[in-house]
């Protein structure tokens, strides 16, 4: 069954204006509303999807939304999704830029954060349950998810985890050399990646919006990783080699990428307006999205045959397993940043109540823990 433009689009834009506490959480409400509330996709087909996104360079949430409006109205819904989930997070990050370069500094974020973040991590744990029943189907899998989490705990690479864990599933299930037709897929994606990278090393330090936008088409092009990784593709092309920001300006525009909803790449929105005003915001976040949307749009069309193939099969349940692995260690992290003394404490306990128990729909209670976070910094 198809799904309305008007559905996806009103659903995306809401999870985009309320989404915070970066991808984990993000892909948890997803969960809750395409999974759970609407039945878009079964367990299975979002983990297929998750799976897909830890393997392509780009906002892993971002292409998740993207996969999503894909499955439920082609092509005209990878752009609705997509697009509706950014568009929040842009304007705000837009308007904390204008902000931002008139007063010189940032408005106050952590009063919101305060309250949000406990019951973010509610909402991912529930999220993880779900996912997990329908990943670890074999005592194997359980296995291999201990393991990835271990691994992931002590600080091992996460492409490592990745491309690991689903080695391990090939080999456990003794297949092997029918992922070749899916070759040729995964060389586009590193042709694409090596084009935009040479393009964008060749050019200079006097900004303009076309390097503008050759520099985050690079970064959009080759990223894996987390909001930590982004830091250090940002610090090495805007601080070190461009000279176009200093420190203290790079790790505001990293902060306000954090501290507000929808994806963490909208920091490149923060840098764009910064650099050159609302042309300089849009150039930037055009640059950093666009190879997302084109990744998909080539793995969607692989994504069908992976799942006739045994050995692609048992590389997917591998990786499903692995992301969701980290999936748990980040949650752990986030935990111990957000539940730092007995409201916030309460905040987690009673928001993890009101979705086992009543099924309270995540975006209200992400907008209920705002307004606590709003009156506790007020006292």
């Amino acid at each position: 069954m198809r799904t309305s433009l008007r559905e996806i689009a009103l659903l995306f834009l809401k999870l985009g204006t309320i989404a915070f506490g970066g991808p984990a959480a993000h892909i948890a409400m997803m969960e809750d509303e395409v999974v759970r509330r609407r039945r878009w996709l079964t367990h299975e087909e979002f983990l297929d999807y998750l799976g897909a996104t830890n393997l392509i360079p780009g906002p892993n949430s971002t292409e998740l939304a993207i996969h999503i409006g894909h499955a439920r109205a082609g092509w005209p819904g990878l752009l609705v999704a997509g697009a509706c989930f950014i568009l929040p997070a842009t304007l705000i990050v837009g308007a904390i830029a204008w902000a931002y370069v008139r007063f010189g500094a940032l408005p106050a974020a952590v009063g919101i954060l305060y309250g949000v973040k406990p019951v973010v991590i509610a909402v991912v744990v529930q999220a993880l349950l779900g996912l997990g029943r329908a990943a670890l189907k074999t005592r194997g899998l359980i296995i291999l998810g201990v393991v990835a989490v271990v691994a992931a705990s002590v600080g091992v690479n996460e492409l490592v985890i990745l491309f690991g864990a689903g080695a391990v599933m090939v080999a456990a299930r003794g297949i092997g050399g029918e992922l070749r037709s899916q070759a040729t897929g995964a060389g586009g994606f590193v042709a694409v990646s090596m084009t935009a990278q040479a393009s964008a090393t060749a050019l200079t330090a006097p900004f303009g919006l076309w390097p503008l936008f050759g520099v985050f088409l690079k970064i959009g092009s080759v990223l894996f990783g987390s909001g930590y990784v982004l830091l250090a593709f940002l610090r090495a092309d805007f601080v070190e080699r461009l000279h176009w920001l200093t420190e203290r300006q790079l790790l505001d525009a990293v902060a306000v990428g954090q501290v507000t909803p929808g994806p963490v790449f909208t920091t490149a929105t923060f840098i764009g307006y910064v650099l050159g005003g609302a042309p300089g915001a849009g150039v930037a976040t055009i640059g950093i999205f666009l190879p997302a949307f084109v990744f998909v749009a080539l793995s969607g069309m692989v994504l069908p045959r992976i799942r006739h193939s045994p050995t692609a099969r048992a590389v997917l349940d591998g990786v499903n397993v692995a992301s969701l692995a980290l999936m748990a260690v980040v949650t752990a992290q986030l935990a111990r940043a957000a539940v730092v003394d007995w409201t916030t404490l309460v905040c987690a306990v009673i928001a993890a109540v009101l979705l086992f128990r009543w099924k309270i729909n995540s975006a209200w209670l992400v907008l209920a823990g705002a307004a606590i976070g709003m009156v506790a910094s007020a006292r």
